[in-house]
């Protein structure tokens, strides 16, 4: 009944209800993921005393993520509709066992249950981006489903914190805990998300239809598009890498910034730069030439790699204090970031009009970004142990903006070539293609 009801609504009405399922769905999951990072679990010795306890909780975690986004790969782009719900539920379960099993396994032994926490979670993006991909309004909807990962680290986290500074709960037992408050919210959400019916025929005219791919189209695809996605895959590593090195050790940055004892500062902080990014994001809906969209994200994601080196600088010139520096590089983060985990590959595919799906591309991206971020985990700890969290962050954030923005200008000649070569070749055969 709901529906055949979303079937038929308008195009505002579909968009609202989309966004707040796949919101909702999303933000549930990352209270199975991210809380356990707002504790620091002290200063544990783990590996001959120079990985931290806290340090290998973190990248055994990432490591069950990376292995997922490579199983993901497969598994999403031949994932069929039916039994979506399903899978992703019992999935942020599994991941709710682990860490239960976290909490009653004595420590230092149970920092191999947070690579079994991450295995399941890895392919929960894909899930939920299959119900809106391919869509006229995918923009707003991927806009709205990755605010839900901009506010929801931080939100999860400010709930952890509170349950260890006045909920009296171990700092073993607050990531199950906080995971338990959001079981049913889940299973809420989960329904709703299911109701969203599949693209409609305007929806498939205008952004290509979305199909499950085999592993030769897979492969075919790749090597159509190589340079320009090695140089994108590239960029995203060294983007997942911070992305998640700002994430995970947040707790530390902040109060090295002076903010130690504020939990809502995990959220306050990100509210701003997910309003922000949505309204910039969903705004390239109204883009309709989808070539032309898409080299709009190649340049913003050029932009929030200039903006974080801007910011550090003048953090470091101490004409910025930390708290505006911290939201304006994560402004830049996620202006670069969230492209790549929705829309951008969703409008390439729609310019090049190639029927495949776009969660193939986003899990071969995220599968080596978050191998990336394992390895700068482990040589933070094992390679730059004398400097501080907040001097490596710094340091991170000039190799981004340089590394990053010199990546973007190949991208951005590449895929430019490409398009001008596809243009030449509809026009030579005597066909008007709107792309």
């Amino acid at each position: 009944m709901l529906k055949n009801r979303l079937t038929h609504a308008s195009p505002v009405v579909f968009s609202l209800y989309a966004t707040a399922a796949a919101f909702g769905t999303y933000f549930c999951m990352y209270a199975f993921r991210k809380p356990f990072t707002a504790a620091t679990f002290g200063d544990v010795g783990f590996w001959g005393n120079e990985l931290t306890y806290k340090s290998a909780l973190v990248i055994l975690q990432v490591l069950g993520y990376a292995v997922s986004k490579f199983w993901g790969i497969k598994i999403i782009s031949e994932m069929k509709q039916s039994g979506r719900a399903f899978l992703l539920v019992g999935l942020i379960l599994l991941a709710e066992v682990a860490l239960v099993l976290f909490a009653v396994v004595p420590a230092p032994w149970n920092v191999f249950l947070l690579f079994f926490n991450g295995l399941p979670l890895g392919m929960i993006w894909g899930i939920v981006f299959s119900y809106l991909e391919g869509r006229r309004t995918s923009e707003i909807l991927g806009a709205g489903l990755s605010a839900s990962f901009i506010v929801s680290s931080g939100a999860v986290k400010s709930v952890g914190k509170w349950l260890l500074l006045h909920g009296g709960v171990s700092e073993f037992w607050m990531p199950a805990v906080t995971g338990s408050l959001f079981v049913l919210p889940l299973l809420l959400f989960a329904f709703l998300l299911e109701q969203i019916p599949p693209p409609t025929a305007e929806d498939i005219a205008l952004r290509t239809e979305r199909k499950p791919m085999t592993g030769a189209e897979r492969k075919a695809l790749f090597r159509r598009f190589a340079p320009g996605l090695v140089l994108l895959i590239s960029f995203y590593v060294l983007l997942t890498a911070y992305r998640d090195f700002r994430d995970n050790f947040a707790a530390e940055i902040w109060s090295a910034l002076g903010f130690g004892d504020t939990p809502y500062i995990f959220t306050v902080s990100e509210i701003p730069i997910a309003v922000l990014v949505l309204a910039m994001m969903g705004s390239t809906m109204f883009i309709k030439n989808n070539t032309k969209a898409l080299q709009v994200y190649f340049w913003l994601v050029l932009g929030g790699a200039l903006l974080i080196g801007g910011s550090t600088l003048l953090f470091h010139a101490h004409a910025m204090n930390g708290a505006v520096w911290m939201v304006l590089v994560g402004l830049g983060l996620y202006i670069a970031y969230v492209p790549f985990n929705c829309i951008l590959f969703d409008r390439m595919i729609a310019a090049f009009r190639y029927k495949s799906n776009a969660g193939f591309l986003i899990y071969v991206a995220d599968a080596f970004g978050y191998l990336g971020s394992v390895l700068v985990l482990l040589w933070k700890d094992l390679g730059q142990a004398s400097l501080t969290w907040l001097e490596f962050f710094g340091r991170a954030s000039y190799l981004l903006a340089i590394g990053g923005s010199l990546l973007m200008l190949g991208v951005i000649f590449y895929f430019g070539k490409k398009a001008n070569r596809k243009n030449d070749a509809v026009t030579n055969s005597g066909y008007s293609l709107e792309a």
